[in-house]
């Protein structure tokens, strides 16, 4: 595949990354009209935390045209994504999804499958960083 046209797609992943984060938080909070989100875990994904969400998303999109000039950034994106991944991989094993179906139906959906979108772009993340370490040599 000719390199600008892997680098188009690429930049599409990063709108998507972000648009994910963006979507995914207002989607789940109801434009934060709806705090069950936040009442399943208080700690990740406080108004704060799901606020912050959205700026990382932000953060990606705004690299979008650039990554290649922000290579560093681009695996601080990757480790970003980990963290959240290892994070929700830990909380999904601790936590009764039944339970909270039963008492947080709006949130379950949100909490069985964030975790999977994170990594999914960890992985995007660290191919991309992996490339432009390999294209500088």
């Amino acid at each position: 595949m000719e390199a600008t046209t892997h680098n188009k797609i690429i930049k599409y992943g990063f709108y998507l990354a972000g648009l994910a984060n963006i979507g995914g938080v207002l989607n789940a909070t109801k434009f934060f009209t709806n705090d069950a989100v936040m009442q399943v875990d208080t700690e990740v994904m406080s108004q704060f935390g799901l606020i912050m969400i959205i700026v990382w998303g932000l953060a990606y999109i705004s690299v979008a045209k650039s990554f290649v000039k922000v290579k560093w950034l681009v695996l601080v994106f990757a480790i970003e994504k980990f963290c959240y991944g290892f994070y929700w991989t830990n909380w999904i094993s601790n936590n009764d999804m039944d339970t909270i179906s039963e008492n947080y139906p709006s949130a379950s959906s949100f909490y069985s499958t964030y975790g999977i979108n994170d990594w999914i772009f960890f992985v995007f993340f660290s191919y991309v960083f992996v490339r432009l370490i390999i294209k500088k040599k």
